[in-house]
């Protein structure tokens, strides 16, 4: 295809397998004993330079529980020359600039723990130890290392494209509360400076975005690619021009937020009402409440069902639906309209991006954010989830400007065939040569560890699995799994014959599926097992006893 013609095409999402995509030129190289962290190892492999470089706050261990490992190796196997810089100085850009200029991008990711538990205990206080660093020796990386990498890789080299991703940025998406500065921070997209934001498992997605990059096209081309997020700059909004916009209290209703009850209250206080004589407006949350207008505070939107769209209410100039809750340009107040008395029909959920309240009313509204985040629990679903925009500012006085971030569907979960291929590439499942004898805990933990699975169906509240992997479990064939065993009987060091587990990031659910791929598809349950596990959701352990 001619430089000419992809400037005017569309970047499509692969279909294919992964296995089965088109090589880069660089398949011609044999894979490496290590992705190279030096130049001496690059001469020494014969490169010239790296197409990718991915930047980690943890040690480089090829294995397929470390997530630099797991894509470095995904891209080496696409034909791409990859780079590893591992837990680098970021006081300055020298570091990042160690393997020279990449050709296609940087790949940032701030390790397989967010940084800041990774540092920090839960009273705030500094961790002594660090088990992803060699020696267990901790301060090998900053504060939202995602963050800081990502402007290191920026001050680097400004022209070369920054592709932002592991569990640190995914969790980050959106307007967000940070325990840490104990306040909501807008997304990482605006902080980190990154291009493009793959979120969860990224393996189809980054394999996706490299091989646009290295055929010509640009983000603008690749943005609806699943499992991204990018920024909507005004001069960027045509990007999406296509999409019709609704209301976020068009999908779900805005709740109210409940005083929280104090757990050392005796239980007869409790019943007489006597939780400390306090008044609900005495407390934070009540304070809070007092502070909304009673009218959305009471608010309650109407089903979406059966409604037919009224050409009265759409502007054609911007296809946003003008929908109860929301004024269609900029909602400086975020007030709910008087419900609408015509009925309204949903466009098709691939055209349609659902806006959230925006950062500066979550920011100080607990019910706004509470509602927000449900929005985002709710589309998760890849075979019915929706596009999501929320608008944040960025400058102030003459220089403020107004940006939205834009997240496109989850990813495709992988086939059983793609998650053989993922993990049966040649990891050396050892630490990198260069740190010597110095030990890893985390590698320590999992060295005689076989994952099998991926994906989490309970939805719990406090848990990050099912916002970054899924609910939907992706499993590994027997066949797979035992041959990753038999590499760690024959080749790792002091094996003594013991498997110390079999599993994943959740226990028991190998191979637990929706008896019915289409009503797996149309489902839009938070979780699988409450209040009462699911009658769709098989639970036949048999595979895994067999195993």
């Amino acid at each position: 295809m001619s430089a000419d013609t992809i400037a005017h095409t569309a970047f499509k999402q692969g279909t294919k397998p992964l296995y089965d995509y088109d090589k880069h030129w660089a398949s011609c190289y044999e894979p490496a004993p290590y992705l190279p962290m030096s130049r001496a190892e690059m001469d020494a492999l014969g490169w010239d330079a790296c197409d990718v470089i991915i930047v980690s706050g943890d040690a480089y261990v090829d294995h397929p529980s470390f997530g630099m490992a797991i894509i470095g190796r995904l891209l080496e196997s696409q034909g791409f020359r990859v780079g590893i810089i591992a837990q680098p100085d970021w006081k300055s850009k020298d570091a990042f600039m160690e393997l020279g200029k990449p050709v296609y991008a940087y790949g940032v990711t701030a390790g397989n723990m967010d940084s800041m538990i990774n540092r920090y205990t839960a009273d705030r206080k500094i961790r002594s130890d660090d088990a992803y660093s060699p020696g267990n020796v901790a301060n090998k990386r900053p504060d939202r290392a995602a963050i800081v990498y990502s402007q290191r890789c920026r001050e680097a080299y400004p022209d070369v494209p920054i592709i932002l991703g592991g569990i640190e940025g995914s969790l980050r998406r959106i307007a967000h509360y940070d325990y840490w500065s104990d306040k909501v921070r807008r997304s990482i997209l605006l902080d980190s400076r990154a291009d493009v934001l793959l979120y969860g498992n990224a393996e189809r997605a980054i394999v996706d975005v490299v091989h646009g990059l290295s055929k010509g096209y640009t983000f603008e081309q690749m943005s609806s690619l699943r499992g991204t997020a990018f920024l909507l700059t005004p001069s960027r909004r045509h990007w999406q021009a296509h999409m019709t916009e609704v209301a976020s209290n068009d999908v779900d209703t805005v709740g109210r937020v409940d005083p929280i009850i104090n757990p050392y209250v005796m239980t007869e206080d409790v019943d007489s009402c006597k939780i400390e004589q306090e008044k609900p407006s005495d407390s934070p949350v009540g304070q809070a409440m007092t502070g909304m207008s009673a009218q959305y505070a009471g608010f309650v939107a109407e089903p979406v069902t059966n409604k037919v769209l009224n050409a009265e209410q759409v502007d054609t100039d911007t296809q946003v639906v003008q929908m109860r809750g929301m004024e269609a340009e900029d909602n400086k107040e975020y007030k709910p309209k008087t419900a609408l008395k015509h009925k309204l029909k949903m466009p098709p959920r691939e055209q349609t991006v659902i806006r959230l309240p925006d950062y500066d009313h979550v920011k100080s509204d607990p019910v706004l954010y509470a509602h927000a985040s449900r929005i985002l629990h709710l589309e998760t679903n890849p075979g019915n989830a929706r596009a999501l925009v929320q608008r944040h500012s960025s400058g102030a006085g003459n220089s403020f400007t107004s940006i939205d971030v834009w997240l496109n569907p989850p990813p495709i979960p992988l086939s059983t065939e793609e998650m053989d291929y993922v993990f049966d590439l040649p990891y050396a499942r050892l630490p990198h040569p260069s740190y010597g004898d110095a030990r890893i805990p985390a590698y320590d933990m999992i060295k005689f560890s076989v994952n099998i699975m991926r994906g989490c169906f309970g939805g719990c509240t406090f848990c990050s699995i099912t916002e970054h992997e899924g609910r939907i479990i992706q499993n590994r064939s027997e066949d797979s799994i035992l041959r990753e065993v038999e590499a760690i009987r024959d080749t790792a060091p002091n094996f003594t014959g013991v498997i110390s587990d079999l599993g994943g990031p959740t226990a028991n659910m190998y191979r637990l599926n929706c008896k019915d791929e289409t009503i797996e598809k149309h489902c839009r349950k938070p979780s699988c097992v409450y209040p009462d596990v699911c009658e769709n959701l098989l639970t036949d352990h048999s595979n895994l006893t067999q195993l």
